[in-house]
């Protein structure tokens, strides 16, 4: 046996692509077109760089002082992580940990599945309908664990609280977990529901709403004796993931959270003009109510198209499989962005004599 034989054989999660191309509108990763509130250039200027040389805090006590005042919250009841995922990553380790298998929809984060094979659990996908939609009467069968993004990535989907409390009374013993990466971008939050429900853990990150794609920060909410234990596995992992720029920083955007939902309605409403253009153009439109939008032309191959819109330096994504493979995911731009996205289809399409 060598020692190939002994290494852990997984299939990663292929992250967006981060090309380098001059010029190009990059509409692929769902980050934020509008930057941080402003205040972060002050407060990094101000930066007392003799702290680097030490640790930080362990656990960003002043952030996350301020998450919870944010959310209505006890400090005990709020965790950060480097980045949302490292905080999945996490919450699988912690939580899912019973014979049944792991539930979550079939099209939806495409990280899930590889926790489940990193770490070895069982899971079972919940087949969504032709639409995408999910229902309450799949989650109602023996598990380990729920998860679902909502809205879900990558259709922009969203189900109401009625559905995920619904979710919860029917699985008092197994935790579930809502991942809220895009909900400031529609839909309204679940974490009032925490007060109510133990089993509920929400899952955000200032990756898209807080323009904080690069800086790598994640939070999870819920009871004090769950994030006690999520605080146990970190701490078996990694003590200090959060360094002390990221919560210097991360700590003013709270404070000025404001800038946030301003920016937010501004993506909001170029979101909605371009479900409605894109419409008029012949294109099928879930109604998505995230920072992207999920869309396919019933007369265009979808990997043809991602491949037009590339050679034109516009980058959406675009994933080679079942069900999904005819669509794009097109990350909402600034105004002067998606007009050139607009203007490059309408020519594509009356080259094609589709208009």
């Amino acid at each position: 046996m060598s020692w190939q034989d002994k290494l852990r054989q997984v299939e990663p999660y292929v992250a967006g692509e981060q090309p380098k191309i001059n010029n190009m509108i990059k509409l692929n990763t769902n980050e934020n077109p509008y930057g941080p509130c402003k205040q972060i250039k002050d407060i990094l200027k101000e930066i007392d760089i003799e702290k680097l040389k030490l640790y930080p805090n362990s656990d960003g006590e002043e952030l996350r002082h301020a998450l919870a005042k944010y959310h209505g919250l006890k400090d005990e009841q709020v965790f950060l992580g480097n980045g949302s995922d490292e905080v999945l990553a996490l919450t699988f380790l912690t939580f899912f940990n019973g014979s049944d298998p792991v539930l979550f929809p079939n099209i939806s984060y495409s990280f899930y599945p590889v926790y489940c094979d990193l770490y070895q659990m069982n899971y079972k996908e919940i087949i969504l309908d032709q639409d995408f939609k999910m229902y309450v009467e799949d989650f109602k069968q023996p598990n380990s664990g729920i998860i679902f993004p909502n809205p879900n990535a990558p259709t922009g989907l969203l189900v109401s609280l009625d559905f995920i409390e619904e979710v919860l009374k029917s699985n008092p013993d197994s935790i579930v977990v809502v991942d809220e990466a895009y909900i400031d971008f529609g839909g309204q939050s679940c974490v009032p529901l925490i007060h109510q429900y133990e089993n509920l853990v929400v899952i955000q990150t200032f990756s898209k709403s807080r323009s904080f794609a690069g800086a790598r920060l994640g939070v999870a909410l819920g009871n004090k004796e769950a994030i006690s234990h999520l605080y146990d596995v970190k701490n078996s992992f990694n003590s200090y993931p959060i360094d002390y720029i990221t919560q210097q920083i991360g700590l003013v955007s709270v404070l000025n959270s404001q800038d946030m939902k301003e920016k937010c309605q501004k993506v909001i409403q170029t979101r909605e003009y371009t479900k409605t253009k894109l419409k008029e153009l012949g294109f099928v439109v879930p109604d998505s109510y995230a920072n992207f939008v999920f869309v396919k032309h019933p007369k265009i191959d979808g990997e043809e198209l991602f491949l037009a819109l590339r050679k034109e330096g516009i980058i959406v994504r675009h994933w080679n499989k079942p069900l999904i493979d005819q669509y794009l995911r097109v990350t909402i731009g600034t105004d002067q962005q998606m007009e050139r996205f607009f203007e490059f289809l309408e020519n594509y399409l009356n080259q094609k004599e589709l208009l």
